[in-house]
């Protein structure tokens, strides 16, 4: 036990309970929302599926009254990807600032006008509602509800069990810049990036790029451009002030993130996050609650 004691009792629900097989072949032994008093519930997590099966879910009048009352009692609710269809439609969300998977960020917009949805938040907490994005954000999420619950470190061992990358933060952005230049750049760049990114800590030379492409610095050069749309400096630095945002929601020194990152010094860093964001790191970090010593 992670934890050192037993913290979380979980319960899967369905709406007639049993064994209930999933849109990817794989049944879940569940219970009956009258096996759970609302009371009992303490986080209320709805998960996402298909819109078809979200509005068919949400359409049967047993399953809104006992959603409804467990969201009442709760000290907690929240959605995974597209769970936000359910709670917008009981009125959960109104007039507060969500997040879904990208792909239903218009959909959702358009037909619940009063929420305002963020379609690059990882996940979004306003109050008692949490919602992520697509997917694995939802572990992101988790992790968090883990850290409120009971300390960072438990946090962070629960994620190193997992064997996770790294904890990301709400206010990351669910598009990764990494990820996209990857797919748009094809072969031999894609994995050249995945080599940037390894090395993110150290100097990263033209000459040593163009070496690993099989090009010469000026053949590199151009076609890294064409590919990427950024010139090779452009690109490593934008990698470096991603991994630093990413670290300043740790308690690590503005001095280490700049040495993890690549850059040359806290100044240094200073300088380039507040060009690239608007706020300086310690400002950032501020801004977004995020515990730290500088």
């Amino acid at each position: 036990n992670i934890a050192g004691q037993e913290i979380y009792n979980v319960s899967v629900v369905s709406p007639s309970g049993g064994l209930i097989a999933t849109s990817c072949g794989i049944s879940i032994a569940t219970e009956a929302p009258t096996s759970l008093a609302p009371k009992a519930v303490k986080t209320l997590l709805v998960a996402g599926g298909g819109q078809a099966t979200m509005h068919k879910a949400i359409a049967l009048p047993s399953t809104q009254t006992w959603l409804q009352r467990c969201i009442e009692a709760a000290p907690r609710f929240g959605s995974v990807c597209s769970g936000a269809y359910i709670l917008a439609e009981l009125g959960k969300l109104d007039g507060l600032r969500v997040a879904t998977h990208w792909a239903d960020c218009v959909d959702l917009g358009m037909r619940y006008p009063s929420l305002s949805v963020d379609k690059n938040a990882l996940f979004i907490v306003s109050g008692k509602a949490w919602t992520s994005a697509g997917i694995s954000t939802g572990i992101d999420m988790a992790l968090a509800m883990v850290e409120q619950d009971t300390s960072r470190q438990v946090a962070d061992k629960v994620a190193k069990f997992m064997v996770l990358y790294a904890r990301r933060p709400g206010y990351q952005s669910q598009f990764s810049e990494m990820l996209n230049a990857q797919i748009s750049a094809g072969e031999p760049f894609a994995n050249l990036i995945s080599w940037m990114e390894s090395r993110i800590s150290h100097p990263i030379g033209i000459t040593t790029l163009a070496n690993r492409s099989g090009l010469s610095e000026r053949s590199f050069y151009r076609k890294f451009v064409a590919a990427i749309g950024q010139t090779p400096a452009q690109f490593i630095l934008q990698m470096r002030l991603e991994k630093a945002r990413t670290l300043l929601a740790t308690n690590l020194p503005l001095k280490v993130i700049a040495r993890r990152t690549g850059m040359s010094s806290a100044s240094h860093l200073n300088l380039a996050f507040e060009r690239k964001f608007g706020l300086s790191p310690s400002t950032f970090r501020k801004v977004h609650h995020v515990g730290a010593h500088e």
